[in-house]
């Protein structure tokens, strides 16, 4: 555990890189969890599914959305569950994944057919993903870890700089 300073806070997290062998059994884990979130958010139409409430904003939670990118090799649609911050008309989200040492794979989805679909609790709309420039990505990250304070604890942990995706509405 180490001190990691997230905006105007000081958080304790793990900031270790993921051991090898915890990468695939942390990614399955996430996988499962993901497509859980998936099911429950469509079968209520985000009632159920659309706020993240774990760790430090247990109370209030965090608005997840439902990302579906087009699949980069099998051109399959692919949705991932991503807590997300609103930036004008634009969706945030955060190619995180907990840290881990590698992007996830609707980041490199997005990169390849960058025509998305964002599901928000009683919205629906197509957009354009564009990955946050150095300038945006700055403006951006703040305003992140204060949505969601673990992307700071992530990022001490990834040895990678964590992508901010912009989603804008076609």
């Amino acid at each position: 555990m180490a001190k990691v300073e997230a905006g105007r806070r000081t958080l304790w997290g793990n900031t270790a890189p993921f051991a090898a062998d915890k990468v695939a059994e942390a990614r399955r884990y996430i996988k499962r969890g993901s497509d859980l979130n998936v099911r429950l958010f469509r079968a209520t139409n985000g009632r159920l599914g659309s706020r993240w409430r774990i760790g430090r904003k247990f109370v209030r939670g965090v608005p997840v959305c439902l990302l579906t990118t087009t699949g980069r090799k099998s051109g399959l649609a692919r949705t991932s569950p991503l807590l997300y911050l609103l930036d004008g008309k634009g969706v945030v989200v955060v190619a995180s994944q907990g840290g881990m040492p590698r992007h996830p794979d609707w980041y490199f989805n997005l990169a390849e057919h960058p025509n998305v679909h964002l599901e928000l609790r009683g919205e629906q709309f197509d957009a354009v993903a564009k990955v946050a420039d150095a300038e945006e990505r700055a403006r951006l990250w703040p305003r992140l870890v204060e949505l969601y304070p673990s992307f700071a604890v992530y990022q001490a942990r990834a040895q990678r700089e964590i992508p901010v995706v912009v989603c804008r509405p076609c």
